[in-house]
């Protein structure tokens, strides 16, 4: 039976759950071997309950969230939440290169890896997004040429209809992405309650959790991907 391994690459501990942790589910039920990257521990994230030691604490959550998707094994790289540029970004491409080649050696030839991570406009503009999408790019161009296993790279997105316009209510958010950029769609709303579980992991950011259920409501679990070879 041909293998899938899924390298889940993002910037903080809560963006595979508050984003395509439906698809994650789904992928890891039907038997793909998942791998988690968080290039950093949030620790610059909400903070209501004024913890001294979010970051800590976000790292836990991220694990029991982990767990519930189904992951095998999660990767903290340890850069500073919110302070992510061109140079970390070279770092974390390095980083996640060693933990991608070491996961994939020796493993048999017809499995097949694939990458996902944000929109490589950050999806909401966070610097910290677009830093995570790019240094996973580096690295599957990086390797896909000597290494006919690395199949696929999906980005995260937002359709057009969900975001229509610029917003500038927080940092600057671009449109979502029309119907002919978006690759893949994934629908796992019938596992709802699922990925709720899985958001609420994150309860240090509960103002997100509760402003994702609001915004996607009946659509939880629909998941909008670009996806290139």
């Amino acid at each position: 039976m041909m293998k899938k391994i899924i390298f889940g690459i993002f910037a903080h501990p809560d963006d595979e759950a508050f984003g395509p942790a439906g698809t994650l589910l789904m992928e890891t039920q039907s038997g793909s071997e998942l791998h988690l990257i968080s290039l950093t521990a949030g620790e610059n994230g909400t903070n209501t309950d004024n913890h001294e030691n979010l970051g800590d604490i976000r790292l836990k959550e991220w694990l029991s969230a982990a767990t519930l998707l189904g992951a095998k094994q999660t990767y903290h790289l340890g850069f500073v939440d919110g302070h992510l540029d061109n140079i970390a970004m070279i770092e974390a491409a390095q980083k996640i290169e060693t933990i991608v080649r070491y996961v994939v050696e020796n493993r048999d030839p017809d499995t097949t890896v694939e990458f996902m991570t944000i929109d490589s406009n950050g999806i909401t503009g966070h610097i910290d997004h677009i830093v995570a999408s790019r240094a996973a790019s580096l690295v599957f161009y990086r390797i896909k040429p000597t290494d006919n296993r690395f199949t696929k790279i999906k980005f995260a997105c937002l359709p057009y209809e969900q975001n229509p316009t610029i917003r500038t209510d927080w940092i600057y958010m671009d449109v979502g992405r029309r119907p002919d950029e978006i690759g893949e769609t994934v629908d796992a709303r019938h596992i709802a309650e699922q990925i709720k579980a899985v958001m609420y992991c994150h309860s240090t950011q509960k103002a997100d959790y509760d402003a994702a259920l609001a915004r996607r409501g009946d659509n939880l679990g629909l998941n909008y991907f670009i996806v290139k070879n």
